[in-house]
């Protein structure tokens, strides 16, 4: 039986701002089983929780900012636990946080006490990752650093199959090395210039700590409709014991609206038989 697929909502922002209720219908309708948020939207947790049930779609996740976690876990976490959601990620690490800085060992700790306070909830925290986590310790990328630090029952992984081809690795073997330990995929494609850098962050609303001269040809892409090999990644995620894969497309391309994205990731989805 195949995994079932949720779209990660920050791929349909603007919509979600607009018309909440009629954006998350809309996945349904677009045949997603689950959904996996990126903000309220000022939206009280019961509010969401009752829309979800209505409409029949699994609040699987959220993306929640490190710091909003870090301030108040246990009183950011617990809405996300009042709507359903079985997972929260840790979405993105600005600079000063990231691994090869000052800031880092005590991101690690800062890591491990959202995770103590969403163990205490019932929800199990992830970390999703970027390229930037691929920075070398020692001869250890930070990211496997992270996860041998953290305990399994504590952390798990998100992996981002677009961020990890980024960095230089295969996504399909980088899954299957946290068997066990991989609940939630993203599925993401692209299609890769010769130029990242900066750039590459801008296409995302981060502007990051690249030359603003700096032009890109990186584009995000619908799934299927870029570079990543999506057979290999969805036997991978089956062989690793995930439980869902999650479709995110940063920003479209291709004159696509956003809707129009994510609706083709998941009619590719299904001419492969999910």
């Amino acid at each position: 039986m195949k995994l079932p697929v949720a779209v990660q909502l920050y791929s349909v922002r603007d919509e979600m701002a607009e018309d909440f209720e009629g954006t998350i219908r809309k996945m349904k309708e677009l045949g997603y089983d689950g959904v996996e948020f990126a903000g309220l939207f000022d939206r009280e947790p019961q509010e969401v929780k009752r829309i979800c049930e209505e409409i029949g779609i699994n609040p699987v996740s959220a993306h929640v900012p490190y710091y909003d976690m870090l301030e108040n876990p246990q009183k950011v976490l617990a809405d996300y636990a009042e709507i359903g959601c079985k997972y929260v990620a840790v979405p993105y690490l600005t600079e000063e946080c990231r691994p090869g800085t000052d800031g880092w060992a005590s991101t690690v700790e800062g890591i491990r006490k959202i995770a103590e306070a969403a163990k205490e909830l019932g929800i199990q925290l992830l970390y999703h990752n970027h390229d930037f986590e691929y920075v070398k310790i020692d001869g250890e990328y930070a990211l496997d650093i992270l996860y041998s630090t953290i305990d399994e029952d504590l952390l798990k992984t998100e992996l981002d199959t677009c961020w990890v081809k980024v960095a230089g690795e295969n996504p399909a073997e980088y899954i299957k090395k946290y068997s066990g330990r991989s609940p939630v995929v993203h599925l993401k494609d692209f299609r890769m210039g010769q130029q990242t850098g900066g750039a590459l962050y801008k296409l995302i609303g981060i502007d990051d700590a690249g030359d603003e001269k700096q032009e890109s040809s990186f584009c995000f892409r619908p799934v299927g409709y870029g570079e990543q090999d999506f057979g290999e990644i969805l036997a991978a995620c089956e062989e690793a014991g995930s439980e869902w894969v999650v479709v995110e497309q940063d920003e479209p391309s291709d004159g696509e609206t956003r809707i129009e994205s994510v609706k083709l990731s998941r009619e590719y989805l299904s001419t492969l038989g999910w």
